[in-house]
C-alpha cells in the first residue's frame, strides 16, 4: 500500500494514469463494443399501390326498384405500384449478415433501395452504400466499396428488419452494381450484395 502511495505520489505515476483512463475513454468510444450485444430492430413497409377511389353509385330510388339495372359499381382504380428492377442477397464480410437488398422504382419514378429481413451485427457508424465494386467472398471483400463510386443513403436505421433508403434524385441507380453495410469508422463492409437487373 505504501509503494502505491509513493508512487501515486510522483508527477509521472499520476500523467501516466490520466493518459490511460484517457485512452480507455476513447478506445470505448471509438470503438463502441457495447453495440455488438444491442439489437435494434426496424420495421418499415415499402411505399404501395396508390388506389384513387371512384365516387360511389347513387341508390336506386323506390320507383326503380322494379327496374333491373346492368349498371356495376365502380371499382376503385390502382395507379401503378413499385416495381422491383434489381435484387441480390447479402453476405457475410467482417461480421455474419443475411437478408434481400431490393432496389425499388416507385410509382413515382424515385427509387429506394429496401432491405428485407436484415440480420447483421449493430456497430458504431454504420452506413448503406449504393458502390459499384464488385462483391466478393471472404476478407478480399471487406474493404473494396470505397475504392471506387459510392452513394451512402444515409445511417443504417436498426441492425435488424426491413428498411427503406431513397436514392437522391440526381442518383442514376443504373451506374451502381452493388450494395454494403458500411462502417464508416473503420472503412470495413458488414455485409454486402450484389444488384442483378430484373429482365
Amino acid at each position: 500500500m505504501g509503494r502505491v502511495r509513493k508512487m501515486l505520489g510522483r508527477p509521472w505515476a499520476i500523467g501516466a494514469l490520466v493518459v490511460a483512463v484517457a485512452g480507455a475513454g476513447l478506445g470505448l468510444y471509438w470503438f463502441q463494443p457495447w453495440k455488438l450485444w444491442q439489437d435494434e430492430t426496424v420495421e418499415e413497409a415499402l411505399p404501395g399501390v396508390v388506389v384513387t377511389p371512384a365516387p360511389e353509385a347513387d341508390a336506386p330510388s323506390e320507383a326503380d326498384a322494379s327496374t333491373p339495372t346492368a349498371t356495376a359499381k365502380p371499382t376503385p382504380t390502382p395507379m401503378p405500384g413499385p416495381r422491383t428492377v434489381a435484387d441480390g442477397e447479402l453476405i457475410s464480410h467482417e461480421h455474419a449478415t443475411s437478408g434481400t437488398v431490393k432496389l425499388v422504382r416507385l410509382a413515382d419514378g424515385s427509387h429506394v433501395v429496401r432491405l428485407e429481413n436484415l440480420d447483421t451485427s449493430n456497430g458504431p457508424d454504420l452506413r448503406v452504400w449504393l458502390t459499384d465494386a464488385p462483391v466478393k467472398e471472404g476478407r478480399a471483400g471487406w474493404h473494396v466499396f470505397d475504392d471506387g463510386a459510392y452513394v451512402s443513403l444515409g445511417k443504417l436505421k436498426g441492425n435488424k428488419g426491413s428498411q427503406n433508403y431513397p436514392l437522391p434524385a440526381d442518383v442514376d441507380p443504373a451506374d451502381f452494381t452493388s450494395v454494403s453495410i458500411w462502417c464508416d469508422r473503420f472503412d470495413v463492409s458488414f455485409g454486402a450484395a450484389e444488384l442483378a437487373r430484373e429482365v
